[in-house]
């Protein structure tokens, strides 16, 4: 009986091995129980009392400094709606942009308990699902092309990283000058397969750490630049 590598034999003219999709989850890992939150909003923030109110002001102080470095760098934020599709709207951006490179969860849930014998107000946090407000930064890369950095507001503050080992390939060619036809995730052909397999073969952690520490390099200079 033909099976499906029976058929394909004789019709796939370029066979690669590459990562695909790469997704990255980030934590601090100081902050993932209930002790080690209050540590981070009594020792490290230096407050009296570890009151969650702390934590949404730490929320919007986030949310301002991402305003200010949105409108210093002319970037915009596009505020999405349920259903939308994050992928499709950012590629709009980016058929529009023109340059190399450009930016184009859990959380803590806190319960209040009440006076105890001595008159004082405590709190007590657990880990549950809410809606927290998070923030895509979608980015055009020179070396990894389309990507997105994914950042939590809230506590405590989880990161994902988003990155194709296609599309990284893909640039690295461009760059070197080597001619290919693409598909929607892959390559259909290339001028030297042997040279797009090597390629692919390099990509690795150092690329990838390099990536993340580029891009969030920007976001945390005095200047937002």
């Amino acid at each position: 009986m033909t099976n499906v590598n029976d058929l394909l034999r004789d019709h796939v003219t370029l066979s690669v091995e590459c990562l695909d999709r790469i997704y990255l989850n980030g934590y601090i890992p100081t902050l993932q129980m209930p002790g080690q939150l209050v540590n981070f909003l009594i020792g490290h923030r230096g407050n009296k009392i570890p009151s969650p109110v702390l934590l949404g002001r730490i929320t919007d102080d986030f949310k301002a400094q991402i305003q200010s470095f949105a409108e210093q760098g002319s970037i915009p934020i596009v505020h999405f709606e349920p259903g939308q599709r994050k992928d499709d709207i950012a590629a709009e951006y980016r058929q529009r942009f023109d340059q190399a490179e450009g930016w184009s969860s859990s959380a803590w849930h806190r319960k209040r308990r009440k006076k105890d014998q001595t008159g004082y107000v405590g709190f007590e946090y657990s880990r549950d699902a809410v809606r927290g407000n998070p923030y895509y930064f979608h980015i055009q890369d020179a070396d990894f092309g389309p990507g997105f950095i994914k950042v939590c507001s809230y506590a405590p503050y989880g990161i994902k990283v988003c990155l194709n080992g296609h599309e990284w390939a893909k640039q690295q060619l461009r760059q070197e000058g080597i001619a290919f036809e693409i598909l929607d995730n892959g390559f259909l052909s290339c001028a030297d397969a042997e040279r797009l397999q090597t390629v692919c073969d390099q990509l690795g952690p150092e690329q990838i750490q390099a990536f993340f520490a580029k891009w969030v390099a920007p976001a945390h200079a005095p200047d937002g630049g």
